[in-house]
């Protein structure tokens, strides 16, 4: 029988993901179709994209590293959101939340999106929209079945899928290599604009192809080990992206010109046709491509539900959120919503925008910079403010400057966004203001004191870490009466398991 949680959230989530598992979700996530169709989106700037893209990567390591300190601290479902919360309160975990959740459903937008330039090497050739938007909807709706069938279906998928989707990466990545035409590369800065700014506009396109860095410890509580796995799934996951990413990339480059790359829509199943000759190539890497579409799909998926129901069990997310379903316990209104607006979002971008992809991505990537800058904000709150006594000196200079490194290389991404990704991104993330006050009002005033619960199921399987810094006990905060008639139990669910 299923173990259930209080306030009415249903069974608790099973911890039915291993290390490969993780690991697979990690790497699932980071590589979907975003880097089959990425070599495209930064062609407009020419080789020094490249350039941006090391940057990035170092960023996105930076990150990693980040969030595998955290991971050790608080090993609970919610990632960005629960450290956030536990470091600068539940308005700012709110906002994390919130965040995230637009990054993974818009995510799934502009992933699917490039599924389509790969599906299309073999039907609807000639691009008609409404095709393009049929088959994207399948492509969502897919993963979403898959995620509704239960924790350990969707694990086993994510691990297959992700051993597939290798296979043309790290082909491209070594022989691809072989075949580099330093005429395809084309002028070095092609976009127009100064080396800093063409840089800085190709980096927050590339930083698109590491979200996802963060999957496991969204999904800690569903984890074996999480104190443990988690963190080394982050770490490994990013480190195996980073080489296949920057090294892919550079082949197709140099197998394809830079006028003909700028116009692909499936640049790696190109650069296999130039290597090879003929198309056969191509259309394997196709193949390898939807397979990696479909893995990544199904991540960012289960990613789209595990972040509201890790606010939801903590009143802050729509009660909805929270509930499980089946033996399994499946957050299905999460999945369900999640891809009903993934889909309303594609099928906007498609009547609306000619670059599709890009302008998806951009908005994605900057919901996304605001949970990770508040990840690197947490982790340096607590090395300088409630841990440093307790950290060697030495390892406090390390943690610092990498939190120091994650900071600074998400405000960089948010500058590189644009005004105008900016402005989108600001809108849809106030709108979460009125969510915030609505979830509030349920609570009316501020009474008495409650003890805080008992730690989550996924929390109690933490591994600690001997060399984590000792967290002090939370203390004793006011939460709302909950109220009756509303099915709803709104008192905060506050973790009290620290390593």
């Amino acid at each position: 029988m299923s173990k259930t949680t209080g306030g009415g959230a249903g069974p608790a989530p099973e911890a039915a993901l291993g290390l490969p598992a993780a690991s697979a979700l990690v790497i699932g996530s980071i590589i979907g179709t975003g880097v089959f169709a990425l070599p495209s989106a930064l062609a407009p700037y020419g080789p020094i994209a490249l350039v941006a893209f090391v940057a990035v990567t170092l960023g996105a390591l930076a990150l990693a590293l980040t969030y595998g300190s955290l991971a050790k601290r608080i090993p609970a479902s919610g990632g960005p959101y629960v450290y956030a919360r536990e470091a600068f309160g539940e308005f700012a975990g709110f906002l994390n939340a919130w965040s995230y959740w637009i990054t993974a459903w818009a995510g799934n937008a502009a992933i699917v999106v490039a599924w389509v330039g790969y599906v299309e090497v073999f039907v609807n050739t000639g691009h008609k929209t409404g095709i393009s938007v049929l088959i994207a909807l399948v492509g969502l709706w897919i993963p979403a079945a898959i995620n509704l069938s239960g924790v350990r279906n969707s694990g086993a998928f994510q691990v297959i899928t992700t051993v597939l989707k290798f296979v043309p990466l790290v082909f491209m990545a070594t022989v691809g290599l072989l075949f580099i035409d330093p005429d395809n590369f084309g002028s070095f800065n092609a976009s127009g604009q100064s080396a800093l700014g063409a840089i800085s506009a190709a980096a927050a396109i590339a930083l698109f192809s590491y979200l996802g860095l963060e999957a496991a410890s969204v999904v800690a509580g569903r984890v074996r080990e999480p104190g443990r796995n988690v963190p080394r799934a982050t770490v490994y996951g990013t480190l195996a992206c980073a080489v296949i990413y920057l090294l892919g990339t550079l082949a197709v480059f140099g197998t394809v010109s830079h006028g003909d790359l700028g116009a692909s829509t499936a640049p790696f199943t190109d650069a296999a046709n130039n290597i090879f000759g003929g198309t056969w190539a191509g259309d394997a890497v196709a193949v390898a491509a939807i397979v990696s579409g479909l893995g990544a799909l199904n991540g960012w998926t289960m990613l789209c539900a595990e972040m509201p129901y890790a606010a939801a069990r903590d009143g802050l997310f729509p009660a909805a959120f929270a509930k499980l379903r089946g033996q399994n316990g499946v957050p299905a209104f999460g999945i369900i919503a999640s891809t009903v607006l993934a889909s309303l979002i594609t099928v906007f971008s498609y009547t609306r925008f000619e670059d599709v992809f890009t302008k998806i991505v951009l908005l994605s990537v900057l919901t996304a910079v605001i949970p990770y800058l508040f990840s690197a904000a947490a982790q340096l709150y607590w090395l300088l403010v409630r841990g440093r006594e307790s950290l060697a000196p030495r390892r406090l200079v390390r943690d610092v400057t990498v939190a120091v490194l994650a900071m600074v290389f998400s405000y960089w991404s948010i500058q590189g966004s644009g005004y105008q990704t900016v402005y989108y991104g600001l809108f849809v993330l106030l709108l979460g203001l009125p969510v915030y006050v609505w979830l509030k009002r349920e609570g009316g005033e501020y009474g008495e004191f409650v003890e805080p619960r008992s730690p989550r199921p996924e929390a109690e399987a933490a591994v600690p870490d001997p060399q984590a810094p000792e967290m002090p006990p939370p203390a004793r905060r006011a939460v709302p009466r909950p109220r009756t008639g509303h099915g709803v139990d709104f008192r905060l669910m506050t973790l009290r398991h620290h390593t």
